[in-house]
């Protein structure tokens, strides 16, 4: 998918002087469009999203909201052909911004009402949920056993190593990023996108069809906040450890010290800060 970025004309204003001055200039800009998502053949939401990796996304979305437990539970996921009627020639065009996945035979169909209670945005993964209650779903992965330690300056290392990966935020500043490291402290994978929910789907998606999943021994870093809804997803892919860049919020720390999860924020330079479970950082 190469609509990751765009270029368009912008004007820059410099009020440093005595008189304002403006330029014009191109900039590059993060894509944001639309992904519907369709089981067999059915609405079941919509998500503002950057194009890429959207299989990856869809089969993360499913794992984190309990609709499938394992890869083998999708028999096909593919986009759908004539998505939209193109206004200039008359004749249906693919946009892919519309997938339809196929569970496999045994494996239930969402329940009518998730269609009604889903709508993400890439600013609020949550919105539309008729409670918050209706996203604490049983991981089929406990990481509260979870033994391993991981050495406090290894996890620090983190952000750069991610940052390093963000090919895409080079280019515009404007994109989240989730990376899955693995119990060594080797980066597993990275995406960005504009919504940070879905860079984690993105991530747990590529787990998930890698036969990585649960993610035992794994951390995974975000870029901005440890909200509710990350350390929810991430337990739905078993990851015993949670690590943010920026701030948790008290959902996700209360979430996270009742299912035994490793959270971290404030993941800068030298330092972090210890939510939950800061009995498997190592300090030598």
């Amino acid at each position: 998918m190469g609509r990751v970025t765009q270029r368009t004309k912008v004007t820059v204003v410099d009020v440093s002087g005595d008189r304002p001055t403006s330029r014009s200039r191109t900039d590059t800009v993060t894509v944001e469009e639309p992904l519907e998502l369709r089981v067999g053949g059915t609405p079941l939401t919509v998500t503002m999203r950057t194009p890429g990796h959207d299989i990856e996304l869809v089969h993360g979305f499913l794992l984190t909201e309990g609709i499938i437990r394992d890869a083998a539970d999708v028999s096909l996921a593919r986009y759908c052909e004539g998505a939209v009627v193109s206004g200039e020639s008359g004749f249906e065009e693919n946009t892919y911004n519309v997938i339809d996945v196929t569970l496999a035979p045994g494996v239930a169909q969402p329940a009518a009402e998730l269609a009604r209670n889903f709508f993400t945005s890439s600013s609020c993964g949550v919105c539309g949920k008729a409670s918050i209650e209706q996203l604490r779903a049983r991981t089929q992965w406990p990481v509260r056993d979870d033994a391993t330690r991981w050495p406090a300056a290894v996890i620090t290392a983190m952000p750069e190593r991610m940052r390093s990966e963000q090919r895409s935020f080079d280019k515009t500043g404007g994109l989240h990023a989730a990376g899955l490291f693995g119990p060594g402290g080797e980066l597993l994978a990275v995406r960005e996108d504009v919504g940070r929910h879905n860079a984690v789907d993105k991530v747990l998606g590529w787990a998930l069809l890698s036969g990585r999943l649960p993610a035992t021994g794994c951390v995974l870093m975000v870029s901005g906040r440890a909200s509710f809804e990350l350390t929810q997803k991430a337990l739905m892919g078993g990851v015993p450890c949670l690590a943010a860049v920026s701030a948790p919020s008290s959902l996700a720390v209360e979430t996270a010290s009742d299912a035994g999860m490793t959270l971290l924020g404030f993941v800068r330079g030298a330092t972090l800060n210890v939510y939950s479970r800061g009995d498997r950082l190592r300090f030598p």
